[in-house]
Formats: structure tokens, C-alpha cells, sequence
């Protein structure tokens, strides 16, 4: 189609507009808020039935909020988390990448895209995601993606660009759960014990424990051979988690140190 042509079409569209096809557009423009608003609704619904492990339910639901609004990122992001939560690692990209489409700057979009790719082991991928994101001036959270991206790092054995982000991260947000107990986990794989107890008793200061965060206090006391704390956090796993793998991990602990129980 030319220029000319198409500046005809749009006259004709404007004739039909001023000769009586307002009040039909307005009808359309309402009903496209409503789809958008239903949209949104069925996203909500779908993080609730997600939250419940109702999987499903929660994928309908997304599913029909992208066919109320095909533009909503929102629910094709959701949609890859739901994906990731039932391993379903192809489809959860295919959701990312159709995010992307749509709004490709998005830095919240493409920190999440780039957990993903973390999840899967793809971590030079994953790290140009992230820096996508914190390098974005306008994005207010970025101490979220300097934060994956050193917990990325961290599980990848890079320990030392790992500490750099982390550190990133809670310079701007001090009491960031996720980059405390990374911090605390690089303490104990980088042997810095100390440095992993100060971490995890900040972590725990202002979380709830569990026992992924009382393993690594078990850790760091253990290895600073400060028996009381170290027999009182094991107990802990063993009361409150007693099905947990970090259980077994302690239980093993015991063993190795002659310890019949705590």
C-alpha cells in the first residue's frame, strides 16, 4: 500500500466516524476495557490457584486471561513460572519469549527471563538477561536482578563475581532476604565462616527460618566450633523438619562426629 492510499483509507474512516459510527466505537472501546479488566481478574485468580498448588485450574485461568488480552505480560509470565513449577522448561521459555515480543525493554521481564535461563544452566545467557535489567536506569528495582544474578553465579561456582552482585544488591536493599542467604551460602563454600554467620543471623532476624536457612547456620557453627549453637540450630532441623533433606544432612553429621543425639 502507497502513502496516497493510504491516507484515502483513513479519510473514509474518518467520513464513517463523523456519520454516525461514534457511538459504535465507543461500544468497542468498552468492550475492550472490559476484556483487559477481565483479563487481569483471571490472572489474579490463576497466581490464587498457583499459590493453592492447584496447577490446572490456575493454567485456565492464565490461559484465558492471554485470550482475553493478548497483550498482557503479566499473564505469559505467570504462565512461564507455572511452567517451571511443573518442569515444563520448553513451554515456560516459548511464554518468556512471547513476553519479549511484546514489550522487549521490559526490565522486570527480563530479570525473570533470565532466572530462567539460570534454572537450566544456561548462566552466560542468564547474565546478559540481568544485566539487561539492572542496567536499565529506569528501573527502580534493580537490586532484584543484581541479586539473581549472584545467586546465579553463586550456583554456577563463580564465587568471587557472585560476592560482587550480592554485594550490589544489599547496597541498595539492606535486607534483602534472597541475597542474605546467598551471601551466607558463599560464606560456607568459600570457607569464610564467619562471614556466613553474620549473614544467616541477619537473614533469620528478619525471616522466618527453614531448613535450607538452618543448614547453613548448622554449617558455619559447626565449622567455628561453636558446639552449643551448632547441637541447638541441628536440633531445630530435626524437630520442626524432620522429613527434610537437610535432616538427613544432619543426621549424617551426627554420625561423622559421634554425636548419639541432640
Amino acid at each position: 500500500m502507497n502513502i496516497r492510499s493510504g491516507l484515502l483509507i483513513l479519510s473514509i474512516a474518518f467520513a464513517l466516524s463523523a456519520c454516525g459510527g461514534g457511538q459504535s466505537n465507543v461500544k468497542e472501546d468498552k468492550a475492550e476495557k472490559d476484556l483487559k479488566q477481565s483479563s487481569i481478574t483471571n490472572v489474579q485468580l490463576g497466581v490464587g490457584y498457583l499459590r493453592r498448588g492447584d496447577y490446572k485450574v490456575a493454567e485456565q485461568k492464565l490461559l484465558k486471561a492471554i485470550e482475553q488480552d493478548p497483550d498482557n505480560i503479566v499473564a505469559y509470565t505467570t504462565m512461564a513460572f507455572l511452567m517451571m513449577q511443573v518442569n515444563k522448561m520448553e513451554e515456560a521459555e516459548e511464554y518468556y519469549l512471547e513476553a519479549l515480543d511484546i514489550k522487549e525493554n521490559d526490565p522486570e521481564l527480563r530479570n525473570g527471563y533470565g532466572t530462567y535461563l539460570c534454572r537450566v544452566g544456561r548462566t552466560d545467557d542468564a547474565m546478559e538477561q540481568f544485566k539487561e535489567a539492572y542496567g536499565n536506569p529506569f528501573y527502580k528495582m534493580a537490586y532484584l536482578a543484581y541479586s539473581n544474578a549472584g545467586t546465579c553465579l553463586l550456583q554456577a561456582g563463580k564465587y568471587e563475581l557472585a560476592e560482587k552482585m550480592l554485594r550490589k544488591a544489599l547496597k541498595q536493599q539492606p535486607q534483602l532476604s534472597a541475597a542474605l542467604i546467598s551471601m551466607a551460602e558463599l560464606g560456607v563454600k568459600t570457607e569464610k565462616f564467619l562471614m556466613a554467620r553474620a549473614y544467616i543471623q541477619r537473614y533469620h532476624a528478619t525471616n522466618k527460618p527453614s531448613s535450607e536457612s538452618l543448614w547453613v547456620q548448622v554449617q558455619a557453627e559447626r565449622a567455628l566450633g561453636a558446639k552449643e549453637h551448632y547441637h541447638k540450630y541441628a536440633r531445630q532441623i530435626l524437630d520442626e523438619f524432620p522429613d527434610s533433606e537437610q535432616a538427613g544432612l544432619v543426621m549424617e553429621l551426627a554420625r561423622r562426629d559421634r554425636i548419639k543425639e541432640y
